[in-house]
């Protein structure tokens, strides 16, 4: 299964047109079976572009003043045997994993944990747990618009590879997100990759 994560699609008041999301994206995107979006969405014509890819679940972020029928404020959800939380808000992401937890799922135990919020990319294994924040596809590290980051999930029974994409630069404004790569295997073995 392929899981497409973004966060943080926020398009300035300017440019609310979601042809401004970028083919890269879209490129990235296309091919899921699901996309989990880490809130701050802001516009729920996003929701809809994402759509066109695949069903797509949303964590209710502080700038999301609208509903929509997968809009939550957490999703708890399993996929090839694998339990996963998705949230916004999970600063700051250093603390304890059990501190994580309680905030996130009332201390619920999960494989995988996704937020998105801080407009940085991250991607950890930490105490049994993966921890994964896409960055921003728009507004990467909190810069002013341009191309930013995505994350991809190939999950199976066996094993999870999880990828940070860095989706290109604008022109005459450099990218700053990085390539981030973890493959966690079902014994609770990981291995960071080179990008």
């Amino acid at each position: 299964m392929r899981i497409g994560v973004i966060a943080d699609t926020h398009l300035p008041s300017i440019i609310r047109s979601v042809d401004q999301l970028g083919p890269q994206l879209g490129e990235l995107l296309e091919p899921c079976d699901l996309i989990l979006h880490a809130g701050d969405v802001t516009a729920p014509s996003v929701i809809d572009w994402c759509e066109q890819f695949a069903p797509t679940w949303i964590a209710r972020g502080n700038n999301d003043l609208f509903e929509h029928a997968n809009l939550s404020d957490r999703h708890l959800f399993e996929r090839c045997g694998w339990r996963f939380a998705l949230v916004h808000e999970l600063r700051p992401e250093s603390r304890p994993m059990d501190e994580l937890l309680r905030d996130a799922t009332d201390g619920e135990p999960v494989d995988v944990l996704i937020a998105g919020d801080t407009h940085v990319e991250r991607l950890e294994y930490r105490d049994g747990v993966l921890l994964l924040n896409p960055g921003s596809p728009t507004l990467p590290h909190h810069k002013e618009y341009r191309l930013g980051t995505a994350a991809v999930l190939e999950v199976s029974a066996k094993r999870i590879d999880a990828k940070v994409h860095v989706l290109g630069h604008s022109e005459g404004a450099p990218n700053p997100g990085q390539a981030l790569s973890l493959v966690v295997d079902r014994d609770g073995t990981s291995a960071q990759l080179e990008c």
